[in-house]
């Protein structure tokens, strides 16, 4: 439901943006890039596919602009499924993203 717009409200906090971007120029070895001006702290990757291939590696800290390479060759590319999950240093939060090749 619609309703007016008071000015005394506190605005909501601007959004996180996620600092990855991931060059799919080889599916099989997608390319990870930190965009952030920050760090991302205790990365873990997991992947998994409809085959029962699941695995975590374990990269630490990712530095803005550093890139990492994954290796997809033993997983299903038409199935695979790669979750990225970090902690931000300004908030101590745990975040999660998904994305697929």
């Amino acid at each position: 439901m619609l309703r007016p717009v008071d000015p005394s409200d506190v605005p909501p906090p601007v959004a996180y943006r996620v600092p990855w971007h991931v060059s799919r120029d080889d599916p099989a070895h997608p390319v990870v890039t930190n965009r952030s001006p920050e760090a991302a702290d205790f990365v873990r990757v997991f992947r998994g596919d409809r085959g029962g291939n699941e695995t975590t590696q374990l990269w630490g800290q990712v530095l803005p602009a550093e890139r990492m390479e994954l290796c997809l060759c033993s997983a299903d590319l038409d199935e695979v499924v790669v979750t990225l999950a970090w902690f931000r240093q300004t908030d101590g939060l745990e975040y999660v993203w998904r994305f697929v090749v």
